[in-house]
């Protein structure tokens, strides 16, 4: 039925989104945001890198035994996943790897943390756009934390700290070792109770420049329950709603507004 009910909310979300290219953004920042860093089609060599890589995956047939520690999947069920179906179902696609690396370099976050490694495809996404950040990653099933590290060795980042562990343990431990979490993309436990946990913890590692990128907001009534509570936030001034993603800015001087963007 999640699946049925995303496709609707898909739908209406095409229907009702504005903005598409910047006309009637009043903000300075987001109109430049959307029209500079939203819109480019700049060509970088790591889209090649990291696309040639997924293509790889998608050829693996080896299968990957674990337990699924967060919300789990709509497409794959059990234990048993093959790499080439994991890829497909649960990394990130290209058009928002590309969004996630362009961001990272337009504002250069120092700390970057991101809560879900899976293979690792948004990681190389997040790290090659900033050779200067580091970037902590989280993932809670072994066997992909494994690929993903050979992933990393593949394409020769070094900027990578994987971290592996449920992450009721890792993200606190993580977030205590690091002073201001410049970015940080959830894209882990899509359970709203969870997700809003995950939030508050490192909201309280949140500066007046950091941002925040959620995963699926749309992915189940209960993440849009989440995403809800958190642009209600008193600490948040801007939020973009593009349907798979959510941005979350904290500038103090920013005019205190939610978009919803069609990407």
């Amino acid at each position: 039925m999640e699946k049925y009910r995303k496709i609707i909310k898909g739908i209406k979300y095409k229907s009702l989104s504005r903005h598409k290219y910047g006309f009637g953004i009043h903000s300075p920042f987001v109109y430049e945001f959307v029209t500079g860093v939203m819109r480019s089609r700049e060509k970088k060599p790591a889209f090649a890198e990291i696309e040639k890589l997924r293509r790889e995956l998608k050829k693996s047939e080896k299968t990957l035994h674990y337990n699924d520690p967060g919300a789990g999947s709509v497409v794959l069920r059990g234990k048993h996943r093959k790499i080439k179906n994991i890829v497909k179902s649960s990394s990130v696609s290209g058009k928002y790897g590309r969004l996630l690396y362009r961001i990272v370099e337009e504002f250069r976050p120092k700390i970057i943390l991101e809560i879900g490694t899976s293979l690792g495809i948004s990681t190389l996404y997040l790290a090659k756009a900033n050779e200067d950040a580091i970037v902590y990653t989280l993932e809670g099933a072994e066997p992909l934390a494994e690929v993903a590290r050979k992933n990393f060795e593949i394409l020769k980042v070094q900027n990578v700290r994987l971290i592996q562990g449920l992450f009721d343990e890792t993200l606190p431990d993580t977030l205590s070792k690091i002073k201001t979490a410049d970015l940080v993309f959830f894209d882990g436990n899509h359970i709203e109770a969870a997700t809003l946990d995950y939030f508050y913890q490192c909201l309280e590692k949140a500066g007046d420049h950091t941002i925040f990128i959620f995963d699926d907001i749309h992915w189940s009534h209960g993440m849009e329950k989440a995403w809800k509570q958190i642009i209600n936030e008193e600490k948040v001034r801007v939020t973009i709603d593009l349907f798979r993603m959510g941005l979350v800015f904290f500038r103090k001087g920013l005019y205190r507004q939610d978009y919803t963007i069609r990407y």
